[in-house]
């Protein structure tokens, strides 16, 4: 992850924490985080909707040595997954992926948003969602 400036990341707790998307009242598309703009590129109307913290991986990969921020963490636990996670209303997002070995992970695995603790940087510690497997995919 790159450097993100404490003022930056203190307005996007909201959103965040809460997994609170948009969905366009034109076509009914749901974003994560809410855009500005929709692809149907009607007059952007939204209406706020809370996300389930439902979905699978849609693809990951494993870091075996990540950002500086990240050090203290791999001490602890080596290597970690991050994935693309496709949420069950529709919009995909970028996560870490927590409580399992990253190695037995798949494509199509269920997972469900947590609450964890992500790095600690200017003295603050920042907290955010990752994802849990549920259950083992069938494919």
């Amino acid at each position: 992850m790159a450097h993100i400036p404490l003022p930056l990341y203190a307005s996007r707790i909201p959103q965040r924490y809460s997994m609170i998307g948009a969905r366009c009242k034109n076509c009914r598309k749901v974003t994560f985080p809410p855009s500005r703009m929709c692809d149907c590129k009607a007059k952007a109307e939204y209406e706020e909707i809370k996300l389930s913290g439902q979905g699978k991986i849609y693809a990951y990969t494993i870091i075996s040595v990540g950002p500086p921020e990240f050090a203290e963490q791999q001490k602890l636990t080596g290597k970690y997954g991050i994935a693309i996670i496709e949420l069950e209303e529709g919009p995909r997002m970028v996560a870490q992926l927590t409580d399992c070995n990253p190695e037995d992970m798949k494509i199509g695995t269920d997972v469900r948003a947590v609450f964890r603790r992500i790095y600690e940087e200017e003295g603050v510690i920042r907290y955010g969602l990752k994802f849990k497997p549920t259950k083992t995919a069938t494919q």
